[in-house]
């Protein structure tokens, strides 16, 4: 337990010391947000402001995790899919930013490597973690023998987790706050079920989400980008892989469900009849064209996504008794 509040705590403060400094960095190299025309207008009032916050917070994660880890199979897993997503996110950033290319990387791009990240994390919890590649039903209390399928499970569980969190990364501390809480649950996850080592990976993500936090809440003074979003996706998808909760997920990471589902919806809806189902999409959007303050919209996600956990992590305590 004190190593897991050790890791939490250390990670929070690291985040918290450096990021100024880096906040600086960043503003002397202009690297800075760029904001969509088609955006809420008062989003054109956040151009500028640094962005790549990932990078601090996954500096914060990472020190103590590596120094208090006892490499096991599992957390090692989980945190090489979280900074292989980062990787992936700081590329996208960086051809953003520097090269000036206003949609980052190729989709052809991020596919392959999504792929890559996706049959690693496979061969570690299969071959090293010697995980079954099963399917575990917890509301029926039943598992699903995969076999093959087993790795495009976790290609989808990975995609669509990092995807789901970068949409949600649209309003100051949103998605930080709602990953914080998501990572909350899998400390108890992994703590009830002896996964010490999972448990204190959690605990540094927590710390580095509510250490980030501190400066990206509303208003902001820099914001985390995909480098931020994908990693903290990649840690979340890892963590579902690693706990055999990869269904339960839907209802853990709620919030991020309901982003990308606002998404889909959208589109289809405007492809099949040429009409909107929401003012704006992703669906936190919809809530700034009716009006709503930033700070509103953020607060009532947060209580969603804890709703959300409640239950989800209620389900899986029933499920293992």
């Amino acid at each position: 337990m004190g190593r897991i509040l050790f890791g939490g705590t250390a990670a929070l403060l690291i985040c918290i010391f450096l990021s100024p400094r880096f906040i600086e960095f960043l503003r002397g190299r202009e690297f800075g947000q760029h904001i969509r025309e088609d955006g809420p207008k008062g989003h054109h009032l956040k151009a500028g402001k640094p962005t790549m916050g990932g990078l601090i917070l996954f500096l914060a994660v990472s020190v103590p995790f590596l120094i208090l880890t006892d490499y096991d199979w599992r957390s090692v897993g989980v945190f090489g899919a979280a900074i292989a997503c980062a990787v992936l996110g700081f590329a996208d950033d960086y051809t953003k930013l520097v090269r000036r290319r206003s949609l980052g990387l190729r989709a052809r791009t991020k596919l392959l490597v999504t792929i890559a990240i996706s049959l690693a994390l496979w061969f570690i919890a299969e071959h090293q973690a010697h995980l079954a590649p099963t399917l575990r039903l917890r509301f029926v209390d039943y598992e699903v023998d995969l076999g093959v399928l087993y790795p495009l499970l976790i290609y989808f569980v990975v995609a669509g987790t990092t995807s789901a969190v970068n949409l949600t990364d649209g309003l100051d501390g949103l998605a930080a706050g709602c990953a914080a809480i998501v990572l909350l649950a899998y400390i108890a996850i992994t703590f009830i079920t002896g996964e010490y080592d999972l448990a204190m990976l959690a605990a540094c993500l927590v710390g580095g989400c509510i250490g980030f936090l501190w400066f990206n809440a509303f208003p902001a003074t820099i914001f985390m980008g995909d480098t931020g979003s994908l990693g903290l996706g990649g840690a979340v998808a890892g963590l579902a892989v690693m706990t055999k909760t990869e269904l339960l997920l839907v209802l853990l990471g709620g919030i991020f469900v309901i982003e990308a589902l606002s998404v889909a919806l959208q589109v289809i809806s405007f492809q099949a009849t040429r009409k909107r189902i929401f003012l704006m999409a992703p669906i936190h959007h919809h809530f700034e064209l009716r009006a709503w303050s930033e700070t509103k919209i953020i607060l009532r996600f947060w209580i969603v996504a804890a709703i959300c956990c409640a239950i989800g992590f209620t389900i899986y305590r029933q499920s293992i008794k």
